[in-house]
């Protein structure tokens, strides 16, 4: 059970997320046979998901009142001008396919990119919430595939399993 809440907790980390908790799953894993991968990746999509109405309803609005404050203004200015410069150029560059840019922006696993960027930039689009929130689950799916292939293949190249 412990390894299931460390994962978990690994999950909800902004910029580590679900591509930092399937590779220690993995390791877990490979070291003890017993540990379902299956109920893994079920706990750290949870995990992953679960701040995202909070970030969707409050992050913009935590932003907002921040930017004039002493010592968090300039970086919370900056936070609101690089959500909202990213959020327009997602929007003139997807059109009308911005939820399957969403999606995809979640899915694929590289730095700076999963659901806490995805919902933010969602709440910066005002993008339905519905929308968003499947748009970001088929993300995490994407991201859990893609990360779970590299995993499998790494872990079988270095330890011979596979």
């Amino acid at each position: 059970m412990k390894n299931y809440i460390y994962i978990f907790l690994i999950a909800m980390v902004p910029l580590i997320e679900l591509r930092g908790a399937l590779p220690v799953a993995y390791g877990i894993h490979t070291a003890n046979p017993d540990f379902n991968l299956l109920m893994a990746y079920i706990v750290i999509a949870i995990g992953n998901m679960l701040p995202v109405p909070f970030i969707y309803f409050f992050a913009r609005k935590v932003l907002e009142w921040g930017k004039d404050k002493r010592y968090i203004g300039r970086f919370f200015t900056w936070c609101l001008e690089k959500g909202e410069k990213g959020g327009q150029k997602l929007q003139s560059k997807a059109g009308r396919g911005l939820y399957w840019a969403l999606l995809l922006f979640v899915g694929i696993p590289l730095p700076g990119t999963g659901a806490w960027t995805g919902t933010l930039a969602a709440s910066f689009l005002d993008m339905d919430f519905k929308k968003s929130v499947v748009a970001v689950v088929g993300g995490v799916v994407l991201a859990s595939v893609i990360v779970g292939v590299i995993c499998t293949l790494g872990f079988g190249a270095i330890f011979g399993i596979g």
